[in-house]
């Protein structure tokens, strides 16, 4: 991999800051990207040689931008990983319309704008498309409407888009990790005692949830697990379209497979609110 340009998003911290350490340990030449690279310290400190650049997804002029500087500089691009993403906790009644319209704008508009200002330059170098989704863009989760929504919008685009992509040698994959343990969750920026008090008759429903969820992230994957299988998605041959990162996502992400009218689903999921 050591003639491999990618260009990955959200690098900061978490499961992007990670692949962009295994993909450099890998031989790749990694362009690293966050909207503020003064947050890239810890990046740095992680691995040498990482080109750590500037990137917001929700702007076109930053993406379009982006990617041509990345095509100038190193004359090539070979991969795009998708990762930059944003956590909104609430229920549609109670939130903002504005956070549900950015839960859209990171995780599904900007993913769209980067795949689109990347193609080009992928069809010349036979390249991939990854990206970082989670087992809520297969199975919607209570308290997740928007942030499920959003992911459920880049499965069914890039799900739409593999097969087109590949006939001009583009090979496009999602990645579907579980309960990780990252900053993700920190940077929602949720205080669980205030959201439960503002939540008024959902208030039973949510601290059930929060439970549960806490729980979950006791056991959880790390960030470097899921890198590993993002660097098994960039170089398998033929490309495959969608991976899990644990044998928990896979049993999880196949109840919904399976369940062709939602009954397994709803009744799974409705235990965590209650």
């Amino acid at each position: 991999m050591s003639d491999k340009v990618v260009l990955i998003t959200g690098t900061s911290t978490g499961i992007g800051q990670a692949v962009a350490v295994a993909a450099a340990e890998a031989g790749c030449t990694v362009v690293a990207t966050m909207r503020d690279p003064g947050r890239g310290d810890e990046l740095r400190k992680a691995a040498g040689g990482i080109d750590i650049r500037a990137m917001d997804v929700t702007d076109p002029d930053s993406v379009l931008g982006g990617v041509a500087g990345v095509v100038a500089d190193y004359g090539r691009l070979d991969a795009v990983i998708n990762n930059a993403g944003v956590s909104v906790l609430g229920t549609a009644e109670n939130l903002p319309m504005a956070e549900i319209r950015r839960a859209m704008e990171v995780n599904y508009f900007g993913v769209v704008e980067m795949t689109r200002a990347a193609l080009p330059h992928l069809r010349a170098t036979k390249g991939r498309v990854i990206t970082v989704t989670s087992v809520g863009g297969v199975v919607g989760q209570p308290f997740n409407e928007a942030y499920c929504a959003a992911k459920f919008a880049v499965e069914g685009f890039m799900e739409s888009l593999a097969p087109v992509a590949a006939t001009v040698g583009v090979g496009v994959s999602v990645v579907e990790p579980g309960a990780v343990a990252t900053a993700f969750v920190a940077n929602a920026k949720v205080d669980p005692v205030a959201a439960v008090a503002e939540a008024g008759p959902y208030a039973p429903a949510l601290q059930a949830y929060i439970d549960r969820t806490l729980g979950a992230y006791t056991t959880s994957q790390t960030a470097e697990e899921v890198a590993a299988v993002v660097l098994r998605a960039l170089t398998a041959e033929p490309p495959v379209l969608r991976w899990q990162t644990s044998d928990w996502a896979q049993t999880f992400v196949a109840t919904k497979i399976t369940d062709l009218d939602g009954a397994r689903v709803q009744a799974l999921t409705s235990d965590w609110v209650r």
